[in-house]
C-alpha cells in the first residue's frame, strides 16, 4: 500500500475515494472501503483512502477532542489489512481548516488527487461550512466524479461509530467494543520500568503507558505480542493506579504474560489486545490478598482465553 503524505503528493489519479478520519478502523468504516474497492475495480483503478492527521477535533476543539482509539501507525496498518491501494494522510491544521467544502472538491479531489469515485459516510460534512454529502454531489456531478454514501453499518442491534466504541471503553465493556469494532481492541506500547512488585509476588508484569485509548481502570484477559512478532500470548492486565501499593500515580497498564520465558521486556514495544473484563481495580487490605486475587485473575483469564472458548 502506497502512504501519501499529502493531497500535494498524492499519485493515484482515477481512484475511488473513501474519506474520513477511521479513528478505530471499525466495522462501519469497513463498509466504505469495501464499496471503494469494488467500485475501484470496476474501473481498474486504484482503491484508496484520503484521511487526515492529526484528528481535526485536536485542531479545532482541543479541550474537546476524544481520545485516539488508533494513533496513525496503527491506522495505516488497518487500512493496509482493508485492502486499500493508497492512503493520502492530509496535515489538517487551522490553515487547512479554512478549507471550504467548494475548494475540497474541486481543488483537493478533482485536481490535487484526480478521484473518479467519492464514497463517505452518511454523516460526512465537507470544508468549514460543514457541507453534507448531498449538497456537494451536484458539484462533484459536474466535475465527473460520482458520490456514494453508505448508510449506517448495524453491529448487534447498534450503529456502529467510534462515539459508541469509546463509550463501551469508558465503560470497560471491551467485548462491546470488539463487536462494533470486529476485532478486540488493542494499544501499542513500549515496556517502561517498574518497580518490580508483580516479580516479587509472582506475577512478573510490563508496564506501558500507551498513545492510544485505555478502557476503563479494571482487570482484563488479554492477547500480548511482542513487537511484530507472530506470536500471542495470553495474559491478563490491570489499566489503572495500583491503588493497593501506591497512593497515586499516572494511568498505566500493567499486563502478565503466562507461561513467559521471563527475559527483561524494558524498551521492547508490545501490543495488549483486550478481549474481556474481568473485574474492577480496587484496593486491598494487604499485600496477600492482593497476591491471591491476582492468581484467581490468571485462573479466570486462562479459562477465558482458552482454545475453543
Amino acid at each position: 500500500m502506497q502512504v501519501f503524505r499529502s493531497l500535494a503528493e498524492a499519485r493515484v489519479a482515477g481512484c475511488a475515494v473513501a474519506i474520513g478520519n477511521f479513528d478505530g478502523v471499525h466495522l462501519g468504516h469497513k463498509g466504505l472501503f469495501d464499496l471503494a474497492r469494488v467500485l475501484a475495480g470496476a474501473r481498474g483503478a486504484p482503491a484508496a483512502a484520503l484521511t487526515f492527521e492529526p484528528h481535526p477535533a485536536r485542531v479545532l476543539r482541543p479541550q474537546l477532542a476524544p481520545p485516539l482509539l488508533t494513533p496513525l501507525p496503527r491506522k495505516l496498518e488497518l487500512l493496509e489489512a482493508a485492502g486499500l491501494d493508497a492512503v493520502v494522510v492530509q496535515p489538517f491544521d487551522l490553515d487547512y481548516a479554512r478549507t471550504s467544502s467548494g475548494d475540497f472538491v474541486e481543488r483537493d479531489l478533482a485536481g490535487a488527487l484526480g478521484a473518479r469515485e467519492v464514497v463517505v459516510g452518511y454523516d460526512f460534512t465537507a470544508g468549514h461550512d460543514r457541507a453534507r454529502a448531498e449538497a456537494l454531489a451536484p458539484r462533484l456531478a459536474s466535475l465527473g466524479l460520482a458520490l456514494h454514501v453508505v448508510a449506517p453499518v448495524q453491529s448487534e442491534g447498534l450503529t456502529v461509530s467510534s462515539t459508541k466504541i469509546r463509550e463501551f471503553l469508558l465503560e470497560g465493556n471491551v467485548e462491546a467494543a470488539g463487536l462494533l469494532l470486529g476485532r478486540d481492541h488493542d494499544v501499542d506500547g513500549v515496556v517502561e520500568r517498574g518497580a518490580g512488585r508483580g516479580r516479587g509476588f509472582g506475577f512478573p508484569t510490563a508496564n506501558l503507558r500507551p498513545k492510544a485509548m485505555l478502557p476503563a481502570n479494571g482487570v482484563y484477559a488479554v492477547r500480548v505480542r511482542l513487537g511484530t512478532e507472530a506470536r500471542w500470548w495470553d495474559g491478563v492486565c490491570n489499566v489503572g493506579v495500583k491503588p493497593t501499593v501506591q497512593d497515586q500515580g499516572p494511568v498505566a497498564a500493567e499486563a502478565h504474560l503466562f507461561d513467559f520465558p521471563g527475559q527483561d521486556l524494558h524498551g521492547t514495544t508490545l501490543r495488549l489486545a483486550f478481549v474481556a473484563h474481568l473485574r474492577e481495580e480496587r484496593r486491598f487490605p494487604s499485600i496477600d490478598a492482593l497476591r491471591a486475587r491476582i492468581a484467581e485473575d490468571v485462573r479466570a483469564a486462562r479459562t477465558l482465553l482458552a482454545p475453543g472458548r
